[in-house]
């Protein structure tokens, strides 16, 4: 497979308008967040106020992590606003390179600790995206000539020598994890320039195995579970196998691959839980997928560790083209974290403030059983000049834009539908040509989705539409053919011509999950919940559903607003339980009954 080797095909996706909720969460997300102009030019006076160095923080991650999200949200919704937003607060943020190119929250008498590091990591990869957006070929120039000044420092700083700090002591936290995850914009680099020192420099933070608790390329070798590496961190870890991942597509080393694709298998089998996050205690790698059905006191399912997933996902997507990984972003995306997005607008509760504070975009932690969303501001940091933010609410831009921008793609000679989402999407044939893809749907609340090609002239290519997983049997009509297909791709190679339309009928039924001792219920890639606000009584009673040929038996019912599907499952004794999509339970989190669960007492 030919290597990518510039982030901009990452970007280069169809022009889409889609309708529905993710193109309304997308857009809700822009228009509340990131065409915030106040709230950028926060984001860049860390950088000029060294605002980091008191409480050695994370302020430094803001503005990267949000411009990344911003710049995948651009190449979604185009939206000439938010480019012009995004350019100047690039130009304020190069204005703050002091020197020697540094551009960080830190001074010298205060760099390489903390979170310094992680901070410049952020730096890179913030103007790294938007370099790939950029339209203006002097900025263009300014921007790689910033980056690899701010870069140089570190590449002559950090290392081994006498006269050098190793980057895994760069950082007091998580054994230096967070510090090696500048791998990944650093090979980034590396291939918008070509220079070898950026390999070298790569090649080093590899060799350190990541972690100066243990070697995290050698446990993975070995067979560990997340659970069980020196540091289980669960965001960081991941980055840093992301940039392990960054390294295969510029050297083609196919163990590098290899190894990331265990990685990721072990963390879907060990802590991957039912609304596609990890990690049940706080927001580390915990055995989740096990512990998942218990009552917790502490935070957890955090929702930087839900992006984070997703990204993971779709760039080994990228990089193997097999449909599992959007089976899993899909799962992700549909429940954790849609669920995360706070379009009520509602304080959260902030554990330094001991209080509640100001309303984010995101709430931080997702709850699983008889609990409450606005537990938490995850990575909460005030300003010097007053507000506050979060790395969770930085970090979710990046989500609400991936999902729309993968549903349909162009990769190699093929046009792939991975994601069932109403509307249209212009992409390329492999000759060139224009191709209009319509999709009809009521999905992931139906099943059915109506696909037409629009094209000039007649063209052979593959058409490579999803069937998600747990779909065996769906049924895909062509040209007037009908296919039986499994999960995975669907491959319809013919000439293609204007007007042809695919049909596909996913088997969609209501499904019941035991474990431990506890029943949850999904319905396709939606995980379904029990909420105290929209039913009386108590949500962790037991009850015994109605079943018909072992069939569960329900009716469907008509959505209210924010809501995906809703169902009322018959139950003996002339029972209905109320069960809605987990991301639209539990949004009014400062109402008297807030609780919401995933796992039931249905026996």
């Amino acid at each position: 497979m030919k290597k990518r080797q510039n982030i901009s095909e990452y970007l280069r996706f169809s022009h889409a308008q889609y309708s529905g909720h993710a193109n309304d969460l997308a857009r809700y997300i822009e228009n509340k967040q990131l065409e915030d102009k106040a709230l950028w030019q926060k984001f860049i006076k860390v950088f000029s106020d060294r605002s980091d160095i008191a409480d050695e923080g994370w302020r430094s991650e803001y503005f990267g992590k949000m411009m990344r999200g911003a710049c995948m949200t651009y190449a979604y919704t185009q939206s000439r606003e938010l480019y012009e937003i995004l350019t100047q607060a690039v130009n304020d943020l190069l204005a703050t390179q002091d020197e020697y190119g540094r551009i960080s929250g830190y001074d010298i008498p205060h760099e390489f600790r903390g979170w310094d590091v992680w901070g410049r990591k952020y730096v890179l990869v913030g103007l790294s995206y938007y370099y790939e957006i950029c339209r203006d070929e002097n900025l263009k120039e300014r921007i790689i000539k910033a980056m690899c000044r701010h870069a140089d420092y570190m590449v002559d700083k950090i290392g081994r020598g006498a006269d050098k700090t190793d980057i895994t002591q760069t950082s007091e936290w998580w054994g230096g994890v967070n510090s090696c995850t500048v791998l990944e914009p650093v090979i980034q680099l590396y291939k918008l320039t070509g220079e070898e020192k950026y390999k070298a420099f790569a090649e080093y933070i590899l060799s350190t195995g990541g972690c100066r608790d243990g070697n995290l390329i050698e446990c993975v070798k070995a067979g560990k579970m997340p659970y069980d590496f020196p540091e289980t961190k669960a965001y960081e870890t991941m980055s840093f196998f992301e940039g392990l991942l960054a390294y295969y597509e510029i050297t083609a080393e196919e163990e590098c691959l290899d190894i990331v694709k265990r990685f990721a298998e072990a963390v879907y089998a060990s802590d991957i839980t039912l609304i596609g996050c990890a990690g049940c205690t706080h927001e580390l790698f915990d055995n989740a997928a096990e512990k998942q059905t218990e009552y917790s006191d502490t935070i957890m399912q955090e929702t930087c560790v839900t992006v984070t997933w997703m990204r993971l996902c779709a760039r080994l997507w990228e990089n193997t083209l097999d449909a599992k990984y959007m089976d899993r972003i899909e799962q992700s995306a549909r429940n954790a974290f849609y669920g995360s997005i706070n379009v009520n607008e509602l304080e959260g509760y902030s554990f330094e403030k001991k209080g509640l504070t100001p309303a984010l975009p995101f709430d931080s932690y997702s709850p699983l059983y008889n609990n409450v969303r606005g537990r938490g501001v995850g990575g909460f940091k005030e300003f010097p000049d007053g507000g506050h933010y979060g790395c969770c609410a930085c970090i979710g831009a990046a989500g609400t834009a991936l999902y729309p921008l993968y549903a349909v793609v162009k990769r190699e000679q093929t046009l792939y539908v991975n994601f069932y989402l109403q509307g249209v999407a212009v992409t390329a044939a492999p000759s060139g040509q224009s191709v209009t893809v319509r999709c009809a749907t009521a999905y992931p609340a139906d099943g059915e989705m109506a696909m037409a090609i629009e094209l000039q002239t007649a063209e052979r290519f593959s058409v490579a539409v999803r069937i998600p997983e747990g779909c065996d049997g769906a049924q895909v009509q062509c040209g007037g053919v009908d296919y039986k297909a499994k999960s995975g791709y669907m491959i319809l190679d013919k000439l293609w011509q204007n007007g042809d339309t695919v049909t596909v009928r996913l088997p969609l039924e209501l499904q019941a999950t035991r474990k431990n001792g506890k029943t949850a219920f999904t319905f396709g890639a939606l995980v379904l919940a029990r909420d105290e606000a929209k039913e009386e009584g108590d949500i962790t009673e037991e009850f015994v559903p109605e079943r018909i040929n072992g069939k569960l038996q329900y009716a469907t019912e008509q959505a209210r607003k924010g809501e995906q599907l809703r169902i009322l499952l018959m139950c003996e004794n002339h029972k209905k339980i109320l069960l809605s999509d987990y991301a639209s339970c539990g949004k009014n989190w400062t109402a008297a009954r807030n609780r919401m669960t995933v796992w039931t007492n249905a026996r």
